[in-house]
C-alpha cells in the first residue's frame, strides 16, 4: 500500500485517544505485509523496528514517532474518504503523521543501508491526558539502546506545502488544567449583609488570575458556572481554565502563586475556596544540535525553511524531549487546508512524499554522526 492510499484509510477510519485498536491493527497488517517487525506498545500503539545492515560496535538508535488518535469532530470536508465514523474525524493531521512515518519505514526497509536501529512508534493518546507518551515512556521500550534523537513532526497549514518549519530549544508550552470551587453562602441577591458571596470572590480570583499572564506564560478561564439567577446568589461557583508556561521552575511557582491568590481571596470574601491542578503534558524544548542538524539537512535537499515562534499548544512529545535528544518540527501542508481541530481541515497530500524523505535522511544522518 503506498502512503497516500494508507492515509485516506486512517482518514476514513478514525478513533479517538486510547481507543485505537482497528487503527493499530491496521497500522500492524501493512507493516507485517512489508516484512517490518513491530509489537504493541502502550495498549493501542504500534512499535516497528529496523535493523541497519551495516555493523555497529554499539547501540545508536533513532526514534520516529507520529500520533494516530483523532478527534470528536463531525467532519464536513466532503472528501470521497471522508471520516466514516460518525462524530469522529482526524482534524489536526495525525493521519498525516501515520503515513509520513509509514512511508519512512517502507524506505528504510527496502534499504537499511545504516549502523544502527530505528524505531517507528505509532502512538496513541496524544489528545488528552496522560497522553500516550507517557506510557510508552513508562514500559521503557528503549531500554539499553543509545537514543540519539527522538524525532517528530506536524503538519502546518500556515505554511506552504513541503515547506519546514524549526524552532530550537523552548518551542511548545507544558499545560495544566485549572479547577476551582469556590464556597460560599448564598441568598437574596438583594440582602448582601447576610452573604458570603462565592460570585464576587469568582470575580476577584479570574481577575487576580488573569493579572499573571506573560509573553512566555498564558492563564485562561474558560468555564464559570455559577447556578443563581437575577436575584439569587448561588452557594457556589466553579471555574475551570488553563496554564501554559514554558519553564519547569516558573511552572511552579506559577502553582505555589495561584494557591497563594486562592487563599487571599478567601479571606477577604470569607468564602472556601478548592483548588485543583491536573499536570498535564512538559513543554516541548528542542534539542539546538538536532535542529542545526535538522535546518542544514533541509537546505541539502533543497527544501525551504522557516523559523517558528513560540507557541503556547501544547503536545506531549514534550515527555521525550525531557528523556531524550529530541526535536519536533512542522511540515508545511498549505493555507487551503484550513484551520486544525475544525470539521473542514484537509492537509494537501503533495506534502506526505517531501515529509517522508526528509525524516528518512535525517534520521540517517542522524546514526551516522559520530
Amino acid at each position: 500500500m503506498d502512503i497516500v492510499a494508507f492515509r485516506r484509510h486512517l482518514h476514513a477510519h478514525p478513533e479517538l485517544s486510547f481507543r485505537e485498536q482497528a487503527t493499530a491493527a491496521f497500522i500492524s497488517a501493512q507493516l507485517a505485509a512489508a516484512g517490518i517487525a513491530h509489537r504493541t506498545v502502550a495498549a493501542t500503539g504500534i512499535l516497528a523496528r529496523i535493523e541497519g545492515r551495516i555493523p555497529c560496535d554499539d547501540r545508536r538508535a533513532v526514534v520516529l514517532r507520529a500520533d494516530i488518535d483523532a478527534l470528536p469532530i463531525a467532519e464536513q470536508t466532503g472528501l470521497p474518504y471522508a471520516s466514516q465514523q460518525p462524530g469522529i474525524m482526524h482534524a489536526c493531521g495525525h493521519d498525516m503523521h501515520a503515513a509520513v512515518l509509514y512511508g519512512v519505514l517502507l524506505r528504510l526497509a527496502a534499504a537499511p543501508d545504516f549502523c544502527g536501529t530505528v524505531f517507528g512508534l505509532f502512538q496513541p493518546g496524544e489528545e488528552c491526558n496522560p497522553g500516550g507518551a507517557s506510557l510508552v515512556l513508562a514500559e521503557n521500550p528503549f531500554e539499553g539502546f543509545d537514543v540519539r534523537a527522538v524525532i517528530g513532526e506536524h503538519v502546518e497549514p500556515q505554511l506552504e506545502v513541503g515547506v519546514l518549519g524549526f524552532r530550537a530549544g523552548k518551542y511548545m508550552a507544558a499545560s495544566d488544567e485549572l479547577r476551582f470551587r469556590v464556597q460560599g453562602t448564598g441568598g437574596h441577591a438583594a440582602l448582601r449583609s447576610q452573604l458570603k458571596d462565592p460570585v464576587a470572590a469568582s470575580a476577584g480570583l479570574v481577575a487576580a488570575l488573569l493579572a499573571l499572564n506573560t509573553p512566555e506564560r498564558v492563564l485562561s478561564i474558560g468555564r464559570i458556572e455559577a447556578a443563581g439567577a437575577t436575584n439569587v446568589i448561588p452557594d457556589e461557583v466553579r471555574l475551570e481554565g488553563t496554564l501554559r508556561t514554558f519553564d519547569e521552575a516558573d511552572r511552579t511557582a506559577v502553582h505555589r502563586r495561584i494557591a497563594e491568590l486562592a487563599s487571599g481571596i478567601d479571606s477577604r470574601h470569607g468564602v472556601h475556596t478548592e483548588v485543583d491542578i491536573s499536570h498535564g503534558y512538559p513543554a516541548v524544548i528542542n534539542d539546538p544540535e538536532l535542529t542545526r542538524l535538522a535546518v542544514a539537512r533541509a537546505a541539502a535537499m533543497g527544501l525551504r525553511t522557516e523559523m517558528l515562534p513560540l507557541r503556547t499548544t501544547a503536545e506531549d512529545f514534550g515527555f521525550y524531549s525531557q528523556r531524550y535528544p529530541a526535536l519536533f518540527y512542522r511540515l508545511g501542508v498549505g493555507r487551503a487546508a484550513g484551520r486544525p481541530h475544525t470539521a473542514l481541515f484537509a492537509p494537501d497530500e503533495r506534502a506526505l512524499d517531501a515529509g517522508a524523505e526528509f525524516m528518512r535522511t535525517l534520521a540517517l544522518q542522524i546514526l551516522d554522526k559520530q
